[in-house]
């Protein structure tokens, strides 16, 4: 211990080092590393100090590895839509472009001049890109988008650029350029891509701190949507998947986060017991829906016989149902608890000046839109200066030619005298050109072949310079409505590209075209009841796995149980496999939120000792939460409770009061469940009677046989008094006046009819 004090206070020295071991005035201070310290130093004590800190270095570190990851590996660029690694392999692939089909090894291998992260990374991101049928041609075993099938080998494998993407990505004159990782090779910043690939593509990607996905759209209606932000019309733009399906985008939210796309895959019923899948929802394959339906049949929430993958260029999925279950009968279910329906949160997360954005889609149209109408603007701009110095040479070459200005060289003896004779030459020519003549032009001239001077055509000529002076104009005219040139430009990209790209996912609509939601879809409405609900009444456990106690009904883990205690508390809990529910409880059964169930109580309040009756329904109740049905008191008491499945079915008990009340001439009281209002549970109920009850039973059937379900009648609960048709049914009791020694017999119970099935009823004498 002494050890590692001593130890301990020679780290805390001082110690000083000099190159030849002599002290010096420089102290270097050695100290321990201290976590507790690095969370609670502010840093005001750092300030001089040439020490480097841990927690220093890892916020910069971090800071410049999340920026990397953000900016260089997982996140797209919103002005052409691309990740770096795709950006690289598009740019090694236009290196390539000569028409004819390329190894794709051999793409791989040009690529990573540009991509310094590995051959696997590459390849992986190409297979990507190809199989969105957009930009890459591609030839050979390239997987299935269906299936989840894996493409074949990158040698055994080829691709070339469609003409699509040459069109609308690649414009060498107004691209930024920068160097590559080594400085060898020059690469694009952002391709000036005339087109919202981010939004045709989609895009998915998990960066330090952030992600992003973006859902693909239809080819078409992305063109439409450009042209109404440009003629500034609103902008409806919905996602549309390769995979097809039902869409429900009434949560869409504009492509913006925090929005929601729930996709269901389309299923046809073939036969009663029988259905088949021919689209799946997007992000699944037809493996792993298959997955999800065998876990969920091993789980038994569905029931199915056998299932049938037939895919092949398209999906056919066949579910086979047992003879008990129907197509009609497992459909909700199949959306409830596989993958046949899948909900997709977008989140549209883009670099753009340099830093991530969280944007809608319909912010990137707009972007998308105008950006293109500036990249044609630049182009055209580009195009009309190029135009304007054919023009101006083919019209200096006219006059050099024509007016025999060549011949005013031929006595110079130098260099510099060529270049003023030349010059002076074409001094009164100066009007006819836009700009002034340089000594460029005139080096240009003086390197015309003496064979094209020979056979100089000036008709020729005068044409050229015509066809020039016409496609300046037709420029000009361009620029001055650059607006619906690029009108006419995105139309002129639906006309050649459009055809065979047709909306594939459907949408969840009316009849007047409005979007509407899917239909909700309770979970344990639409669960098979594959488990059953037991209860050992004498410890007070229920669940599904007491499978050797009393069977109660059927159920699934998914349902509620209600409680209903001899105490008159009611509880609603999870189902488990094992629970604690309280000993011999008055009713437990499956509760349901949407349950009509009718409730009738009869029962003595322990404070006034008045006998209460009424009928509720149970509404919103909140899980575990404990609900008293009347005031709770030491000395209150159930006598009778019943529950029916519907208002229509009511309760005829027949209520005993004390025998040993000699004064109370009406011994037993008849009452109808069908003269109460049906309430809420926490209302207290109609008094049927002040004095002291023996027991309440059921009332037999009539004699007439009329059923006991017999209409309702008003009744006013807050009036404290026998309902009007009450009966008062005397006992037959000898008229004589009984000696000492003679006890009065208690009148006879009368025997029961078994109740209803939708009845339950209790002994209490026990109370």
């Amino acid at each position: 211990m002494a050890d590692q004090n001593k130890d301990s206070e020679q780290d805390k020295e001082e110690e000083t080092h000099t190159e030849d071991g002599s002290s010096a005035e420089k102290q270097i201070t050695v100290r321990r590393f201290d976590p507790e310290a690095l969370l609670s130093d502010d840093g005001a004590d750092r300030e001089g100090d040439d020490a480097i800190y841990v927690d220093d270095m890892y916020g910069d570190w971090f800071l410049d590895y999340a920026s990397y990851v953000i900016l260089e590996r997982a996140v797209p660029h919103a002005d052409d839509g691309l990740k770096p690694v795709q950006r690289r392999i598009l740019h090694s692939m236009r290196e390539l472009e000569d028409g004819r089909y390329n190894k794709v090894a051999n793409v791989i291998g040009n690529t990573m001049k540009y991509h310094p992260h590995g051959d696997a990374s590459i390849g992986d991101a190409m297979i990507q890109l190809g199989q969105k049928d957009l930009l890459i041609d591609m030839q050979g075993n390239w997987g299935n988008l269906l299936t989840g099938d894996s493409a074949a080998a990158p040698r055994y494998i080829e691709a070339r650029l469609t003409p699509f993407a040459l069109e609308v990505i690649f414009s060498p004159k107004v691209t930024t350029w920068s160097s590559s990782y080594d400085g060898r090779n020059k690469e694009p910043v952002t391709f000036p891509v005339k087109f919202p690939l981010l939004l045709a593509q989609g895009a998915e990607g998990i960066a330090v701190g952030l992600s992003t996905k973006i859902l693909p759209h239809n080819f078409n209606e992305i063109i439409d949507a450009l042209i109404d932000a440009l003629r500034k019309n609103p902008i409806n733009l919905l996602p549309d998947f390769h995979q097809g399906g039902i869409a429900d985008c009434t949560d869409y939210n504009g492509g913006a986060r925090g929005g929601r796309v729930r996709v269901r895959a389309r299923m046809e019923k073939v036969k009663k017991h029988l259905l088949k899948i021919t689209e799946i929802p997007f992000g699944t394959t037809t493996t792993s829906l298959i997955d999800s339906i065998l876990s969920a049949n091993d789980k038994s929430k569905i029931k199915i016989s056998k299932i049938e993958d037939n895919t092949a260029e398209f999906v056919e999925i066949m579910i086979h149902l047992p003879s008990t279950v129907s197509a009609d009968e497992i459909l909700p279910a199949l959306y409830a608890f596989t993958d046949c329906e899948v909900s997709l949160a977008p989140n549209a997360c883009v670099i753009q000046n340099n830093h991530p954005q969280f944007l809608s889609v319909n912010d990137l149209i707009k972007s998308a839109a105008f950006l293109t109408r500036d990249l044609l603007q630049k182009e055209l701009e580009i195009k009309l200066s190029e135009l304007q110095e054919k023009w101006h040479f083919a019209s200096l070459e006219k006059i050099f030619i024509e007016k025999r200005i060549y011949r005013d060289i031929e006595k110079e003896e130098t260099w510099e005298g060529v270049i003023a004779a030349v010059d002076k030459g074409l001094k009164p020519y100066l009007k006819l050109f836009h700009r002034t003549i340089t000594e460029d032009d005139i080096l240009r001239l003086l390197e015309i072949k003496i064979k094209r001077i020979s056979k100089f055509d000036s008709f020729r000529a005068d044409e050229l310079i015509k066809g020039f002076e016409d496609e300046i104009e037709e420029v000009k005219a361009h620029l001055s409505q650059i607006t619906r040139f690029a009108i006419r430009y995105f139309k002129e990209l639906m006309k050649k590209y459009g055809k065979g790209r047709e909306r594939k996912t459907e949408l969840s609509v009316n009849d007047q075209g409005a979007l509407v939601a899917f239909d909700k879809i309770v979970a344990s409405k639409v669960v098979v009841a594959s488990e059953t609900l037991y209860i050992n009444r004498k410890d007070g456990f229920a669940g599904y796995a007491l499978k050797k106690d009393e069977a109660i009904e059927k159920c699934s883990d998914l349902d509620d149980v209600i409680v209903m205690g001899k105490d008159g508390i009611m509880k609603v809990m999870k189902i488990a496999d094992k629970m604690f529910v309280g000993k011999n409880p008055l009713k437990i059964s499956v509760f349901r939120r949407d349950d009509q169930k009718v409730y009738n109580l009869v029962y003595r309040d322990g404070s006034s000792g008045r006998l209460y009756a009424k009928k509720f329904k149970i509404g919103g109740v909140t899980r575990d939460k404990e609900y008293p049905l009347f005031k709770v008191h030491s000395k209150s008491r159930i006598f009778y409770f019943s529950v029916h499945d519907s208002e229509k079915k009511n309760s005829r008990i027949l209520v005993h009061i004390d025998p040993g009340l000699k004064r109370v001439r009406e011994k037993i009281i008849e009452f109808d469940f069908s003269w109460l209002e049906i309430q809420g549970r926490s209302v207290k109920g109609s008094t049927l009677t002040a004095h002291k009850v023996d027991r309440v039973v059921n009332a037999p059937k009539l004699e007439d046989g009329e059923s006991i379900d017999t209409p309702e009648k008003e009744v006013d609960s807050k009036k404290e008094i026998i309902p009007p048709k009450a009966k008062v049914i005397e006992p037959t009791v000898p008229a004589e006046k009984p000696s000492e020694d003679k006890v009065i017999p208690k009148p006879e119970r009368k025997s029961l009819d078994v109740p209803p099935k939708d009845q339950v009823t209790f002994d209490f004498e026990d109370n």
